[in-house]
């Protein structure tokens, strides 16, 4: 049985970038038979003497991605001294950046693993803003960061996208003088919901597009001014009855009112 040649892979974080880097070289040496021994959150000088000892009994390489400065050139200089071949993956490329884009950088471990918790938690938002779309589930409500409420036409939908792209989770509820709105929008903190509110005139305006886009004529009760009138009267009622904040949306980009809705949120929350 041939034994397999030892590479240590030493960082100040996880330590899966080093990894990964080391098996995509190895693939080109015998199909990549090595034993990669992988040493995360190296944060003292007596763990990379650890390695060092380690590495020096098995005549090995270390790869690293050490960005604290102290401890990377603590490696550097054992590693000289013990006649062991260490290998910077960061930093070469790190100086090319700073050289480059005049600009220095933060040398903070993990900030890589971060950044991939940021994107894991948008795209869970996003997964949440669909499923609680349109009050589909009422159950959303009770676990939303924001619920926005009104009628229709009045950017719900895109306001959620929106603010899930942002990292919160969003439930929307339409406000329907036929409906009675759930029992759930009642139970949440009033700091956690916005009304969304809007002029008759826009809002005419905006359904009476929207039926022409449909093929449907403009005339449909759905965009008749009383029928607009009454559902916005009933709207009304139900924020009262909520007592949540109120955002008038006519005229107004998507990301105005969202800026709008979390400076509102912002305030209440402050109280």
């Amino acid at each position: 049985m041939v034994q397999k040649e030892v590479v240590y892979v030493v960082s100040d974080s996880v330590g899966e970038t080093a990894e990964l880097v080391v098996k995509a070289v190895a693939t080109q040496f015998n199909g990549g038979q090595v034993e990669i021994r992988r040493n995360s959150y190296v944060e003292d000088i007596e763990d990379i003497e650890d390695v060092i000892i380690l590495a020096r009994k098995d005549h090995s390489i270390i790869a690293y991605t050490i960005v604290i400065p102290e401890l990377k050139d603590y490696l550097d200089k054992r590693a000289m001294e013990e006649g062991i071949m260490a290998v910077d993956l960061l930093n070469p490329l790190m100086n090319a950046f700073a050289t480059r884009f005049n600009k220095q950088p933060h040398r903070q471990p993990g900030l890589m693993r971060k950044l991939d918790e940021e994107y894991f938690r948008k795209i869970e938002a996003i997964e949440f803003a669909v499923k609680y779309d349109d009050g589909r589930d009422p159950r959303g409500i009770m676990k939303a960061d924001i619920v926005l409420i009104g009628v229709s036409r009045t950017s719900k939908t895109p306001l959620s996208m929106y603010l899930a792209h942002k990292r919160f989770k969003v439930a929307n509820v339409p406000l329907v003088p036929e409906v009675p709105p759930p029992d759930e929008l009642f139970k949440i903190p009033r700091k956690n919901c916005i009304g969304l509110i809007i002029s008759p005139d826009k809002l005419n305006e905006i359904r009476t597009e929207r039926l022409k886009a449909l093929g449907l004529g403009s005339k449909a009760n759905y965009a008749s001014f009383q029928r607009i009138l009454d559902e916005l009267d009933y709207a009304e009622k139900i924020m009262k009855r909520v007592g949540c904040p109120i955002i008038n949306v006519s005229n107004k980009a998507i990301e105005e009112t969202a800026g709008l809705i979390l400076d509102v949120l912002k305030k209440e929350r402050s109280l």
